[in-house]
């Protein structure tokens, strides 16, 4: 723990408070309602911490999840006072989270085999995918990686353009070709430059329209096979973006990208400003997919490597 507290730095705890305000104000002013007045845990309070996290966007079967995994402490624990739900909460939430297989703390990327560590970007148009990828090779850039950045959303040619200038503004490479070209080839023609330039982290964009899911999945599977035949593990990380601003939509984005494709890592964008933080939760439990990314601010150091105890612990705050 004391390793973690290095790296999570007090700048980024701030930004993280900052940023998840407007839910915690929601989602626990919602709570401390529900419970005020009260000495200890008992079926109405349990009834109105049901409330408050359903319409808090967390999602009615997270919600349950947590009401059953509250309830059975509370039988094992026989008495817990209002002052011990808070811990109680935190720490039953922060077990529920997905967690990624790497473990990765920061943006520092040690590579494998020599070979570059690829992320596959997936998302609709306007939930911040462009945007997450210019904040991403920032990220990585100045962790200390060579990143390359491929705009093999080939669909619109404002997102070639979009791409290319986050690329001059963080000073990395871009790959790509004219809009309407196969995207199966701007991925390979990325992979091939990477390597030939020793990068260690490339990030390629796909198209954010919406296909249905034969279509995306084809297109998908076809700019994968593609990058295998240049570095076999790729791509190490496909990443869906959403837009926590959206709550429960954000739920059938999700629900529609991880049946066309093989997702293991989510991005959550636009948490500052909203009070739908608590999609968050309801999206890693209910999708088994870890959130990797959060989104808190327009900087681009706004974009945090997600942990799940500063999340939960930062949502809570001195709330109850």
């Amino acid at each position: 723990m004391a390793f973690f507290g290095k790296l999570f730095s007090k700048k980024k705890k701030e930004t993280l408070d900052q940023g998840l305000q407007k839910t915690k104000e929601s989602v626990w002013g919602k709570i401390t309602r529900a419970i005020g007045g009260k000495d200890k845990v008992d079926d109405d309070v349990l009834d109105n911490l049901e409330e408050a996290f359903i319409t808090s966007d967390v999602g009615v079967d997270t919600t349950l999840k947590i009401i059953e995994r509250i309830q059975e402490r509370v039988a094992r624990d026989k008495y817990v006072n209002m002052s011990e739900l808070k811990n109680l909460l935190c720490e039953e939430i922060t077990e529920m989270l997905a967690k990624p297989e790497n473990g990765l703390e920061d943006f520092h990327i040690i590579k494998k085999n020599n070979e570059p560590y690829v992320i596959l970007v997936v998302g609709v148009n306007g939930v911040g995918k462009t945007t997450t990828i210019g904040k991403l090779a920032y990220q990585y850039s100045q962790a200390g990686n060579k990143v390359v950045l491929g705009a093999a959303d080939t669909f619109r040619a404002a997102a070639i353009e979009q791409l290319s200038i986050w690329g001059e503004r963080v000073g990395v490479d871009v790959v790509k070709q004219k809009m309407g070209s196969d995207p199966a080839a701007v991925a390979h023609d990325t992979l091939s430059y990477a390597k030939a330039h020793d990068a260690d982290v490339v990030i390629i964009d796909t198209a954010g329209r919406l296909h249905n899911k034969v279509g995306l999945m084809n297109e998908l599977t076809k700019v994968k096979n593609v990058m295998k035949r240049i570095v076999p593990d790729a791509p190490q990380e496909i990443l869906l973006v959403l837009d926590g601003s959206t709550g429960q939509n954000a739920f059938e984005q999700a629900k529609q990208f991880v049946a066309a494709t093989d997702v293991n890592a989510l991005a959550i964008t636009k948490l500052d400003g909203t009070s739908k933080g608590g999609v968050v939760i309801g999206i890693s439990d209910q999708f088994n997919i870890p959130v990797k990314y959060i989104g808190l601010g327009e900087k681009m150091e706004d974009l945090q490597i997600f942990h799940p105890d500063e999340f939960v612990r930062s949502l809570f705050g001195d709330a109850i």
